[in-house]
């Protein structure tokens, strides 16, 4: 039997891609069709997606499949990073393009939403840790700065949602995306009218909420007439990636773990059953995400490897280019721990020449300023080493028990020297890969969504028959680390 395809459109703060998912009942193998730039754009003072553009290489890809060998494609599935959305009129039309969450409209926007409904409620209803970049506080920044764009929307989707509409003219909005946003009810699993009501949100904005695996519709005839003789259906996948990672944790079932879906952002936390919303976990600021096949992430948004590339970025502005294993490379022969930084810092979360920034940083709260980008990248790996730390002990306290391993995957398994010091500083073994866990994820519930999985345990069992995965063992200095982490404490 020939293998079954699915094509995954995973979709990253940067970078798109195109990704055919092959399954012959026991693995899976990938293969890149189309990869495009994703980058945002600031249009007249606001930092917006090129939303149109984006929609313009998700054809492409569907276009190369329909010209090549991989035209007998089932299932299309699309997943994006969360909170963002777009706003259409009665026509169905898209107002303007979707602003992105680092636009600085929020800032300062949770003081101002506190008329609306106080902080603790908000949480209890959503289990939403507080980011200025929430969906709610979004809409509430546009209500407050756009209302005549507003008035004229009718209906509002996440930008995964916003996709698949375009693709197939449904309007739904996909279970997992649709948590990132503090709208939904943590417990239901829907939308919460008390939210909306108390932010004064026209409620015809919000469309159905669908599970991970449900079928959107074929594609639009006329984009079949444009495109090729594409035949598959688009299906909601898990389409936040962070929830699409999650599938690709290679876990046997019931077991306890603790997962790092680690790329720009470092999203960090453990798999429940149910929302954990607690005086506790109120205090931590941790997050209830919905997952795939009735699963809640409970994690806690860091800010990643961002903080690296952006400083990169930075160099190269400066007529310096290095590649990341020569900067992994400086960063290993440099003093650990000399410097600590708290990854996230305000400071770190916005473009710009971050190592002056770092240095702005180590002098202010006393410490050895980094001299070259050696020393800049070990205090970013530290201390991104020291905050996985301070997650660890929180999960600990709030499950009250020790979780015995770390499941490190996306693009960030791919720092060797990260995920080793993540197992220093944590004390205890990390597991690294797959490196495509987003990808990987999109295509398993594409599979799930037409039988050929069962369910999350077996693509779990698929995925680590699948892709290798590397092994790291705690063998750091434990009074170092004890000592770092006394002094990082400081800085939170």
């Amino acid at each position: 039997m020939a293998d079954l395809k699915m094509l995954a459109l995973d979709l990253g703060a940067s970078s798109g891609r195109g990704i055919i998912g092959k399954f012959d009942g026991n693995k899976f193998t990938l293969e890149e069709k189309h990869r495009f730039p994703s980058e945002p754009v600031t249009i007249a003072g606001s930092f917006n997606w090129d939303i149109l553009r984006i929609f313009h290489e998700i054809k492409q890809a569907i276009n190369q499949c329909a010209l090549s060998d991989d035209r007998d494609i089932v299932t299309i599935g699309i997943d994006t990073w969360g909170v963002d959305y777009g706003l259409l009129d009665k026509r169905g039309k898209l107002l303007t393009n979707p602003v992105h969450y680092r636009d600085t409209r929020t800032v300062g926007i949770q003081d101002y939403a506190e008329r609306f409904m106080p902080k603790k409620k908000l949480y209890d209803i959503t289990g939403l840790q507080f980011c200025d970049y929430n969906t709610v506080w979004q809409l509430c920044a546009e209500l407050r700065d756009n209302p005549e764009l507003a008035a004229a929307a009718d209906k509002m989707l996440f930008i995964p949602d916003l996709l698949n509409y375009f693709l197939t003219g449904q309007m739904q909005t996909e279970y997992t995306i649709a948590s990132t946003g503090a709208l939904l009810d943590a417990n239901t699993r829907d939308w919460s009218e008390e939210v909306i009501r108390a932010f004064g949100l026209p409620r015809q904005w919000f469309s159905r909420v669908v599970q991970p695996g449900t079928v959107v519709g074929p594609l639009l005839p006329s984009l079949i007439e444009e495109l090729g003789d594409i035949r598959a259906n688009v299906v909601n996948v898990a389409a936040h990636d962070t929830a699409s990672a999650m599938v690709s944790v290679p876990a046997v079932k019931d077991e306890d773990f603790i997962f790092i879906s680690s790329g720009t952002w470092s999203l960090m936390g453990t798999e429940t059953a149910t929302p954990i919303i607690t005086d506790k976990s109120y205090r931590y600021n941790f997050t209830n995400e919905g997952g795939a096949c009735g699963t809640i992430s409970f994690l806690k948004n860091i800010m990643g490897l961002w903080i690296e590339q952006e400083s990169r970025r930075q160099w190269k502005r400066e007529g310096k280019v290095f590649s990341f294993d020569e900067l992994s490379k400086a960063a290993m022969a440099a003093k650990p721990c000399q410097c600590i930084i708290n990854p996230d810092d305000p400071a770190f979360g916005v473009p710009g020449n971050l190592p002056k920034a770092i240095r702005e940083y180590c002098q202010k709260t006393g410490q050895h300023v980094p001299e070259n980008e050696g020393e800049i990248v070990r205090a970013i790996f530290d201390s991104l080493a020291l905050r996985y730390k301070w997650v660890v002990n929180a999960l600990d306290d709030m499950k009250g028990k020790r979780i015995p391993f770390i499941n490190i995957v996306g693009g960030g398994t791919k720092e060797a020297m990260l995920c080793q010091l993540c197992a220093d500083a944590c004390e205890r073994p990390v597991y690294a890969g797959p490196v495509e866990a987003t990808a990987i994820g999109n295509i398993a519930v594409q599979a799930i969504s037409i039988g050929e999985i069962k369910d999350l345990h077996e693509a779990r069992e698929v995925v680590r028959n699948s892709f290798p995965v590397e092994y790291y063992e705690p063998k750091g200095d434990k009074t170092m680390w004890d000592d770092a982490y006394a002094r990082f404490l400081t800085l939170l």
